[in-house]
């Protein structure tokens, strides 16, 4: 398997973060371990463009493997020397006498104690190990009020996940520590990613902070007005209704929208909608059939005659 980003996600290098991310997005959504249960393949594929999308996903990470500073786990790479940077250290003395023999090996000031240096120091570099990539569903309500629940991960341990009031579709959740271990002592762990996915309600439609609703009502209300009761995401409200309100007005109930980040919420909009009783009405079809006024009201009078 490649240990090139850009092969694994199978993108160009000059790819813009946002295509780096509808990759992976792609690829992670055939290949996790969820949806191919017992397929080994799969899970070393998934891990490998997780940790693609670790580099590649951070643009300071992505220009530091671009310059060979880091490999693809985040390692760092050892500089490279070259014939050049040993002969420029050596013209300040005279490179044929050496009157310590091979002591000088380990001289603080000599190129190859330098290197061995830095090859041991390396060892002890700490660098957090891989992020781990998750899915969750979660109902409309809970993702506009918030929740806490557990969600058991493909290893065993289940963890408790915050989900904050106003989560959007396809938002992640950030869990840290709770990714990979570390793969040597005292290399902190990476963090666990929950990508939220919400499903839809059968009557409140999320409109950025606001939430927009279709409210049935009936004839009698709809020439009278008075109040009705409606609902919202954080309960119920009574809402005063307008005399002689047709189908398609919409009306505002101020802060019962999502929760914003900054404070605060956003606002419910309600439109109404005028539904006959399923059962037929004798005195209704009565009163219709005596309203003369109902036959000098054409509604539909500003559409013309044309097609």
């Amino acid at each position: 398997m490649s240990d090139d980003p850009y092969e694994l996600l199978g993108v160009k290098r000059d790819a813009s973060q946002k295509e780096i991310q509808a990759a992976f997005r792609k690829l992670a959504k055939k290949l996790h371990p969820d949806l191919n249960p017992g397929d080994k393949n799969s899970e070393e594929r998934f891990k490998a463009i997780s940790a693609a999308n670790e580099i590649l996903g951070d643009e300071e990470k992505r220009r530091r493997f671009d310059r060979d500073e880091i490999d693809i786990t985040g390692t760092e790479q050892q500089p490279r020397q070259y014939y050049r940077d040993y002969a420029s250290q050596a013209r300040s003395s005279d490179p044929y006498r050496n009157n310590a023999g091979f002591a000088d090996f380990g001289d603080g000031d000599d190129v190859f104690s330098s290197f061995f240096s830095r090859r041991a120091s390396s060892g002890q570099s700490r660098f957090k190990g891989h992020d781990l990539h998750f899915s969750m569903n979660i109902d409309f309500l809970e993702a506009v009020n918030g929740m806490r629940t557990h969600v058991s991960l493909p290893d065993g341990p289940s963890l408790e996940v915050h989900v904050p009031a106003g989560t959007r579709d396809g938002q992640t959740l950030r869990l840290r520590g709770q990714g990979s271990p570390g793969s040597s002592s005292g290399r902190p762990p990476g963090d666990a990613l929950i990508e939220v996915h919400v499903r839809p309600h059968p009557f409140y439609v999320r409109d950025g902070d606001d939430i927009r609703l279709e409210v049935p009502i009936t004839v009698k209300e709809a020439v009278l007005g008075g109040k009705i009761r409606v609902p919202t995401p954080s309960g119920p409200v009574n809402l005063t209704l307008p005399a002689h309100s047709n189908s398609g007005k919409t009306l505002r109930l101020k802060g019962k929208g999502v929760a914003k980040t900054g404070g605060g919420h956003g606002d419910a909009y309600v439109s109404l909608k005028i539904v006959l009783p399923e059962t037929p009405d004798e005195t209704l079809s009565a009163f219709m059939q005596s309203w003369a006024a109902a036959d000098n009201h054409d509604p539909r009078k500003i559409m013309g005659d044309k097609p």
